[in-house]
C-alpha cells in the first residue's frame, strides 16, 4: 500500500447563513460552487461545496450551514486556520481586492518563508491566502470572479491547535506518512502529499488554553486523500492496527469515507478520489441543482420546503 496519504482531500466547516457563506466564497474568494446537496445524516441542512472548476481533491472546502447556529469558541483540539495557495506574485492583487471590497485583512506577513495575508469569513473562521511558488504552474479557473492569474489554486494547509501535540505528531508521521519540514517559534510544520497534492499542517501546542467549542466558524473535520476503495481499506486496517477506531466505509456519493478521531480531538476522514463530482452533474452544470442521494430522493419535496432558498449564479460562459 501507499506509504503516505496524498495530502488533503477536502475540509468541512460549520456556518450559519447559507447565502452569506455562498456569497463570500464565490464572489469574494472567487471559488467555484460545485455542489448543492444536503448533510446526508441530517437532510434538513445544506451541504455546500466550493473548489476549483472541477472539484479536484485538495481544493474542496465544504460547509454545513445551520441558519441559527451559534458561533464556535476558539480553543485547543481543533483546526483554527484554513490556508489557500495562490500564485507567488498575486498577494498585491488580493490586498487591493479586499481593500476595495471593504474587507478587513491582516498582513502581509511571513511564516516559514511564505508570504501571506489573513482574514475572517462571515462566521469568523480564519482564512490565510498564501503566495505559493509551487502552484505557479497550475492553471487558474477562467470563469470565476477572480482573474485566473490570481485565483485560488488549492489548499496550502491548516493549523492544528492542540493541548498536547506529541500523540498527533506520532500519528501523522508514523502512521500517515507526514514529514516534519521545519520548526519556527512554537510552530512545527509537517508536509503530506507530493507535488501539487502537497499540503502543510502547522502544529501549535498550548497546554493551558481551554478546549474549543464547535459552532459556526469552526472546522468540523479534515479529510485526507487516498486513490481508491482498495487503498482506503488498506488505510482503514492500518489505522485500526495502530489502536484507533475508524468507522466502516460510508458512501458520500462523490467519494467514500472512513472517520476517526485523532488524539488531540480533531475529526479525521480518509476519502477516495473516486468517483468525483461529475457523477450526477455535467461540468457546465456543477452546483446548479439540489442533488440528493438516492435514499433521500423520495423526500425531495419535503426537504426543498425546509431548506432556505439559495440564490446562486452560473459562472460558466456559454459559447
Amino acid at each position: 500500500m501507499e506509504k503516505s496519504l496524498n495530502g488533503v482531500h477536502h475540509i468541512t466547516a460549520m456556518a450559519s447563513d447559507p447565502q452569506a457563506n455562498y456569497d463570500f466564497y464565490t464572489q469574494i474568494l472567487g471559488m467555484r460552487f460545485i455542489k448543492k446537496t444536503v448533510n446526508f445524516d441530517a437532510p434538513d441542512v445544506y451541504h455546500l461545496y466550493y473548489a476549483d472548476e472541477v472539484g479536484t481533491p485538495g481544493t474542496v472546502l465544504t460547509f454545513f450551514p445551520f441558519p441559527d447556529a451559534r458561533r464556535g469558541k476558539r480553543g485547543t483540539g481543533e483546526i483554527t486556520v484554513v490556508s489557500f495557495s495562490v500564485p507567488s506574485t498575486s498577494l498585491n492583487y488580493w490586498m487591493e481586492r479586499f481593500a476595495n471590497l471593504g474587507i478587513d485583512f491582516d498582513g502581509q506577513k511571513k511564516k516559514f518563508d511564505y508570504e501571506f495575508i489573513s482574514l475572517l469569513d462571515p462566521d469568523g473562521m480564519k482564512i490565510e491566502i498564501v503566495a505559493d511558488p509551487n502552484v505557479d504552474s497550475i492553471v487558474g479557473w477562467y470563469n470565476g470572479e477572480v482573474p485566473p492569474e490570481y485565483s485560488i489554486r488549492k489548499f496550502f494547509g491548516t493549523t492544528f491547535y492542540l493541548r498536547n501535540s506529541n500523540p498527533t505528531e506520532e500519528l501523522l508521521s508514523e502512521i500517515m506518512g507526514a514529514k516534519l519540514v521545519s520548526s519556527e517559534g512554537k510552530i512545527k510544520r509537517y508536509s503530506l502529499g507530493e507535488n501539487t497534492s502537497q499540503s502543510f499542517m502547522d502544529i501549535l501546542e498550548d497546554a493551558v488554553s481551554p478546549r474549543a467549542t464547535g459552532g459556526a466558524g469552526t472546522v468540523h473535520h479534515i479529510a485526507w486523500r487516498t486513490a481508491n476503495d482498495e487503498e482506503q481499506l488498506n488505510w482503514r486496517k492500518r489505522i485500526l492496527d495502530a489502536g484507533y477506531y475508524p468507522t466502516e466505509v460510508v458512501d458520500r456519493n462523490y467519494f467514500h469515507s472512513i472517520y476517526f478521531r485523532e488524539p488531540g480531538g480533531i475529526l479525521f476522514e480518509i476519502a477516495t478520489d473516486q468517483p468525483g463530482f461529475m457523477v450526477d452533474e455535467s461540468f457546465e452544470n456543477l452546483g446548479t441543482d439540489l442533488k440528493l442521494p438516492e435514499w433521500h430522493e423520495p423526500k425531495r419535496k419535503i426537504i426543498e420546503q425546509i431548506l432556505i432558498p439559495l440564490k446562486t449564479k452560473s459562472f460558466i460562459k456559454q459559447n
